[in-house]
């Protein structure tokens, strides 16, 4: 099993991770590179980019560059269709013959899951943005949310920041008061010193002009601190997003297979992405919602999962599976339960 290697990779919209893995299921090395989103930064430089990493990983682990790994795992964002996936398999056994004898792709939602159960879950984004999918034992495959800032990301990072922004600006034009009467002068405070204005119009470049999305976002941490200080609108910005975060759940649970919900802990939930962070002041919206939603299924008991190593570690899996390679793995070891989440039977 020496010579067999196996490489994943797990690209963000922004950056990408690479690992790459001996045939006894031992990390030989990783490395970090650019965002590989197709969409994005456009299909000749997701090639290159993926080309570069996997190449990186090789020298740092001794392996001749012109030794093309076994399978290569892609989980990469962008990667929903198969058409553009297949595209993408064939540029690269064209342009990089070295790079590996076979390809997995899949779009970036799948590696979470398969480095942590085998027998499938949710996984929740929660990073920049926000997107769910739940994968089934027999490979069936549902998604909530995942459309981007315009109709969607609920929960996510750029949602916190633009909601604290909307707020704010509701106020002081008379529109509609902050929920429940809360201040909004620490709101501002940051908003200002975040993206460094004086009044309200000199916002518009960074959501118009010059809008980028991940810049936008970063305000998320600012609020974030602000809910460790104690103000409790930054508190209520979380609460709301942790409502929202179950909502994603509750809509993909009642797509589960049972053998997905009965498993040891409850129904699996992958958690990936910085808002996660701040997990105790998304907790109170999150459980409350779960607690007394009545419109979907009940969900009886899950648990969050956070992974103890490189999401790209799932895009391994992914790749030996597709090539029927039983590649030595143990689950337990890739994961810590975080919260463990029990419905309360409800009073008649």
């Amino acid at each position: 099993m020496a010579d067999v290697i196996f490489g994943g990779i797990e690209g963000g919209a922004s950056r990408s991770t690479a690992v790459i893995y001996n045939g006894e299921g031992k990390k030989l090395a990783e490395a970090e590179g650019l965002g590989t989103n197709h969409w994005m930064c456009g299909m000749d430089d997701c090639k290159e980019r993926i080309f570069k990493l996997i190449q990186e990983c090789k020298r740092k682990a001794n392996v001749p560059e012109k030794e093309p790994l076994t399978a290569l795992g892609l989980s990469l964002s962008g990667c929903e269709q198969e058409a553009t996936n297949q595209e993408l398999k064939e540029g690269l056994t064209r342009d990089y013959p070295y790079l590996s004898k076979t390809y997995f792709v899949c779009s970036d939602t799948v590696a979470p899951i398969a480095a942590a159960r085998e027998k499938g879950g949710i996984v929740m984004i929660t990073g920049t943005g926000s997107n769910a999918l739940l994968i089934n034992p027999d490979g069936s495959v549902f998604q909530s949310g995942g459309w981007g800032h315009l109709i969607g990301d609920e929960g996510s990072a750029y949602w916190i920041a633009w909601k604290a922004i909307k707020i704010y600006y509701d106020e002081q034009d008379g529109f509609k008061n902050p929920p429940n009467g809360l201040n909004t002068t620490f709101i501002w405070q940051i908003i200002q010193s975040y993206f460094n204005i004086k009044s309200r119009f000199d916002i518009l470049p960074y959501l118009y002009s010059n809008f980028e999305k991940s810049k936008l976002a970063g305000l998320c941490r600012e609020v974030a601190k602000g809910a460790e200080s104690g103000d409790p609108l930054c508190q209520w910005l979380f609460n709301e997003a942790g409502i929202l975060i179950a909502r994603f759940i509750l809509a993909l649970a009642a797509k589960c297979d049972k053998d997905v919900l009965d498993q040891e802990g409850g129904l699996p939930i992958v958690c990936v992405g910085s808002v996660w962070k701040s997990w105790k002041y998304l907790e109170p919206g999150f459980s409350h919602e779960l607690q007394t939603n009545t419109s979907k299924i009940i969900l009886k008991q899950l648990s969050l999962l956070r992974l103890m190593v490189k999401v790209a570690t799932g895009a391994v899996y992914l790749g030996a599976k597709a090539i029927s390679y039983n590649l030595p793995r143990k689950y337990s070891d890739n994961y810590h339960v975080f919260y463990h989440y029990v419905r309360k039977e409800l009073a008649h």
